[in-house]
């Protein structure tokens, strides 16, 4: 029996690890990328291709090397915690060669249309019309993964800021921001604190003459360095702090981070605090230091535009050269409106993956979330789930892509098989129970057990503590740091109690 085939649109993070799944699955994947190389979201250019994510050339990710790797393939230990731009591309190209993925990939071509065949409700096949150099060609595929991602029509609401037609100086929507140097001596407002907005802020108020960044609700900023300067992420996303939120309510985890957050600055003094505890943060470890140094002035919502300035709604103005709108994306799938509605930038998906009323489940978007965690993980573990046999499902809509990193991937490795079983662990393998429930959650846990099992998943969560230090130690005669996060007194005074936790949470597992 012929292998079935597989349409991938889009050769980024999603992409690959779509293309990678599909071969392990015994599948025929083509992935059709419209732009001449991999990377998507994180290769930079100085003019992307229309319709193609961009950033700018200084963006340094806001997940740690452990915590974003794909789970058969870590991240190299001599590469820095949070990676530049340029270092995930590597990476990437370094997956790629591994596991022979790039003769698999059509460059230069892009996805027309993607429709129903006439015996669709029989065989869930579609046609894909594609393009390359203005000719256009049509192909039969058995399944369609969308891996194109939702950074790529840039969101700039003109109408909410009136006055703006009228402005003398220059606009520009972070999509097309790519370095500081066109801004020295100028007056810059950024409109948005979300990571784009923030970073740009930063980066610009050491070449502008003044940096003001207005913010609508204000915003909770996180840190890349947790205490001890391991990172954030490696030391608070784990299986341990996920029973504690699922156990304690609430209010009075907002009360913890909001008086952990404000402990190494306090965001209402800095004009920042948002009303409550629940929108995505953001992640930046210079914004304190430029707004209390003066480079950056925090302001509210701006009212409207003159010819040379902003007026802001608490009746301040100030002269303006220029504005970045850091104001989010819209997405859209053109090539698939006939199946996909997007309603103000919401889909309606189950598991966030497939359409619910197709009568076959031969369509899965890959990727298309926005994870309080690594978004690289979790498009592996939807492709880990979908290649198998594209799974039906319940009918059944979600409204929103934010998703929390750890309940959905042991929502989606329950499909597949390959939940780590804590209480197996802990009494066939101690050692590795511990980092596996008090250490971080990174990737490897799924690749412990069921299909897609991999032998080196073991060693690679017992040595990830060594691959958080080995950048760091970058002096002959380093003396090496202790290997855990966990501070010793926790250790000493709390163990039963994280034994106690972890029971409770294997009896409240699937």
């Amino acid at each position: 029996m012929a292998a079935r085939r597989v349409a991938i649109i889009g050769a980024g993070a999603s992409g690959l690890c779509a293309l990678k799944c599909c071969l392990d699955e015994g599948l025929e994947p083509t992935c059709f990328e419209r732009s001449g190389d991999i990377g998507g979201l994180w290769r930079f250019e100085e003019r992307p291709e229309e319709g193609r994510a961009s950033i700018y050339r200084s963006v340094i990710i806001n997940t740690s090397k452990e915590m974003m790797c794909f789970s058969d393939f870590p991240i190299p230990e001599d590469f820095p915690n949070y990676m530049h731009n340029s270092k995930i591309m590597e990476y990437f190209h370094m997956y790629a060669q591994h596991f022979d993925l790039l003769r698999h990939i059509r460059f230069g071509t892009s996805v027309c249309c993607v429709s129903k065949r006439p015996d669709f409700a029989a065989t869930g096949q579609w046609e894909v019309v594609t393009e390359n150099e203005g000719k256009q060609e049509a192909a039969v595929f058995d399944a369609v993964l969308v891996c194109s991602g939702h950074h790529t029509d840039a969101h700039l609401p003109l109408s909410a800021f009136p006055g703006l037609e009228k402005f003398e100086g220059w606009y520009l929507h972070s999509r097309d921001y790519k370095s500081p140097q066109s801004f020295s001596g100028k007056q810059v407002v950024v409109v948005g604190t979300g990571n784009s907005g923030i970073d740009i802020a930063v980066e610009l108020s050491h070449a502008a003459k003044q940096v003001f960044l207005s913010t609508k609700r204000g915003t909770w900023v996180l840190h890349r360095l947790a205490d001890g300067g391991y990172p954030f992420d490696f030391t608070y996303v784990s299986r341990f702090t996920q029973v504690l939120r699922s156990l304690l309510p609430q209010s009075t985890i907002n009360f913890y981070l909001e008086r952990k957050l404000n402990a190494r600055f306090n965001h209402a003094l800095y004009s920042l605090q948002p009303r409550i505890l629940d929108q995505h943060p953001t992640i930046n470890d210079d914004l304190p230091n430029r707004i209390i140094s003066g480079r950056v002035i925090v302001k509210p919502n701006i009212q409207e535009f003159t010819e040379t300035s902003a007026i802001f709604e608490d009746g301040t103005r100030e002269d303006i050269d220029a504005v970045v709108f850091a104001t989010g994306y819209s997405f859209s799938f053109p090539f698939l409106e006939k199946y996909v509605k997007v309603v103000e930038n919401q889909i309606s998906l189950y598991k966030f993956m497939f359409p619910p009323d197709l009568e076959k489940p031969t369509l899965a978007f890959i990727g298309l979330i926005q994870p309080l965690g690594a978004i690289m993980p979790i498009s592996e573990l939807q492709c880990r789930w979908a290649t198998p046999g594209l799974p039906r499902h319940s009918k059944s809509q979600r409204h929103t892509i934010q998703v929390d990193y750890i309940p959905y991937m042991d929502e989606l490795a329950c499909q597949v098989g390959v939940k780590p079983n804590l209480l197996t662990l802990f009494l066939t393998d101690p050692k590795l129970a511990l980092e596996v429930a008090f250490g971080p959650c990174t990737p490897y846990q799924y690749r412990l057990r069921g299909p897609g099992e991999w032998a080196g998943a073991r060693e690679a969560i017992l040595t990830q503590r060594q691959r958080v230090l080995r950048p760091l130690q970058t002096r002959a005669g380093d003396r090496p740091a202790r290997s855990s996060t966990v501070p010793h007194i926790f250790k000493v005074f709390f163990s039963i109690g994280l034994i106690v936790a972890t029971l409770v949470y294997v009896s409240l597992s699937p």
